[in-house]
């Protein structure tokens, strides 16, 4: 694969996101690691989202549009294809992380040689301010530990696509929680994801996040483990009851 070594591209996935999205471009801009791309996609947003983004002139930021409503598996899978960096990384429109977090994470590849990590992260409000629970992630994470924990968020993690190919970075379009299901299908090809237990990035929470529909999100786990991991109903049941419970002890 013909990708800058060391690029990081971070992939946006944008949706109606004006209220946010300039918060979210001003963490990147103000990273001190700055060898990287930020490539927007826009799932046909009916607010001012598109505009916001034209309004910069960073000759490292691009952005493509769908030409119709796809959601975010498609849209992600579209940035992915538009990357030249080695190493990606996603962002949510509405999510923000440290100073450092680049650096911290690009460096601990480079060290490690590891292909997929991800670090901890602390929960905010609507209004981007720290609420003071973080999140711990341990030093590594396999297939079938997995399964069980709501470990891995999607704006902490980064790959090394030389390392794991885009086929298999890509994400199912037929997965409700299209992010979990992409960690699952890496894992189980045989990758561990290490951990960076340091709360680097920020999860925002708001009524308007897909997210907030908890039964909602229960329910696509479910549906996760009988089609895309092909579990039998017990181990489905197995796996459900610890992926609830550890679902919910993280947020309590």
């Amino acid at each position: 694969m013909d990708v800058e070594e060391n690029l990081i591209s971070i992939v946006v996935p944008v949706y109606n996101s004006e209220k946010f999205i300039e918060e979210t471009v001003q963490c990147i801009l103000g990273q001190t690691y700055q060898e990287w791309e930020l490539i927007f996609v826009d799932d046909c947003s009916n607010d001012r989202s598109v505009s916001v983004i034209q309004g910069y002139r960073d000759p490292r930021m691009r952005l493509y549009q769908n030409s119709k409503n796809m959601g975010p598996a498609y849209t992600r899978n579209q940035g992915i294809a538009k990357a030249r960096g080695r190493y990606l990384a996603y962002m949510d429109a509405d999510d923000l992380c440290d100073r450092d977090k680049l650096e911290k994470q690009i460096h601990f590849m480079q060290r490690t040689g590891c292909a997929f990590s991800f670090t901890g992260y602390e929960f905010a409000g609507e209004d981007g301010v720290r609420n003071g629970k973080v999140v711990h992630v341990p030093a590594k994470v396999g297939y079938k530990y997995a399964l069980k924990h709501t470990t891995i968020s999607t704006i902490t993690v980064m790959f090394d696509r030389k390392q794991i190919s885009d086929d298999v970075l890509s994400m199912p379009l037929d997965a409700r929680g299209e992010d979990t299901a992409t960690w699952w299908k890496i894992l189980r090809h045989g990758y561990t994801a290490y951990g960076i237990d340091e709360p680097l990035s920020v999860y925002r929470r708001h009524g308007g996040s897909r997210s907030s529909n908890k039964l909602d999100a229960a329910y696509g786990t479910w549906k996760m483990y009988r089609r895309n991991e092909g579990l039998g109903f017990w181990k489905s049941c197995y796996y459900f009851v610890n992926y609830v419970a550890n679902a919910v002890a993280r947020r309590m």
